[in-house]
């Protein structure tokens, strides 16, 4: 066996920690990757992955091999891109990973207009609100919001994501909400993946607020959460992606629209490289496009809402 052809799945099962993480990442089968390991180790005459029940860790030859190995996979990966750029149609296949909610509502529908336009291209799209390693699991692109942490990867703004305090104009409360300090006697649905999400944050251009709020449930999906909005049992803070169409319909309704909600921002995330691809270049810029810039155009619906211009 040629030793070049085991090195990207040594380098998968590196940097996934695991045969089955890397089997995932490569579309192959478990056993394949386990039996190409082995068979590199046996022409190597070197043991390379401390096998274990629990977990696999590099041996010091491992760790020798898994660093040059690495700049093969990066020269290669520089060849395919620097051949890629001199092509003026993108073409090949684009594995993009994105949140489950802002996938489903605005990823998806923007896949088959991108499709109509690039019909040389092949999409995987992903929908996962795990933070996943790009690089082992071979994203082209994912699609993130709020704080970024791995400076190795590039960031490109896509839109701003906006909140809104809302609920079912059937909702009965013990108060008339005339202040913020009202929201924390009201029953309030928690987004439980947001930090802080008992927390929330306001400012009307002068003065920060800060309420406690509290309620009897709480979930991890936005569109589940304004699920249980429109029935009518609590209030809830809603990224405007998600509310803008049931607020046009009348479904909910908003709250304090002169307060403004922290502002998140929507990003694509890609590998750092010498050459951008074609491909991941043509969906950045077509979703930009698509989006629309600083008011993107959920937010245009009920921009009059946002105090966007304060």
């Amino acid at each position: 066996m040629n030793s070049y052809n085991a090195i990207p799945i040594f380098v998968a099962v590196a940097r996934c920690g695991s045969f089955s993480g890397a089997a995932q990442a490569l579309e192959l089968s478990k056993s394949a990757v386990s039996k190409r390991i082995t068979l590199l180790e046996s022409q190597l005459q070197q043991r390379l992955i401390h096998r274990t029940t629990r977990k696999l860790s590099l041996t010091e030859a491992g760790e020798h091999f898994y660093e040059h190995a690495k700049q093969v996979m990066q020269a290669a990966q520089n060849a395919e891109d620097a051949v890629s750029a001199l092509k003026a149609e993108p073409c090949g296949k684009l594995k993009i990973q994105a949140p489950m909610s802002f996938g489903t509502l605005h990823i998806a529908p923007l896949i088959g207009r991108f499709l109509k336009r690039y019909k040389q291209l092949e999409i995987d799209l992903v929908l996962d609100d795990k933070d996943v390693d790009i690089v082992a699991n071979g994203y082209d692109i994912c699609i993130r919001a709020g704080e970024l942490k791995d400076s190795s990867l590039i960031a490109r703004t896509l839109a701003p994501l906006r909140s809104v305090i809302c609920m079912s104009p059937d909702y009965q409360g013990v108060t008339k909400l005339e202040q913020l300090a009202d929201l924390s006697k009201e029953n309030c649905i928690l987004y439980s993946y947001a930090s802080e999400n008992a927390t929330w944050h306001f400012s009307n251009g002068e003065i920060e607020q800060q309420v406690k709020v509290s309620g009897n449930y709480r979930v991890n999906n936005s569109e589940a959460l304004q699920s249980a909005l429109k029935t009518g049992v609590g209030i809830g803070r809603l990224p405007s992606f998600v509310a803008a169409k049931a607020i046009q319909e009348g479904s909910l309704v908003t709250l304090f629209d002169e307060q403004i909600m922290p502002v998140k921002r929507l990003y694509a995330i890609y590998p750092e490289r010498q050459y951008v691809p074609v491909k991941v270049r043509a969906f950045i810029d077509f979703a930009l496009e698509y989006f629309g810039g600083e008011i993107p155009y959920w937010d245009t619906q009920i921009s009059e809402k946002l105090s966007i211009n304060q």
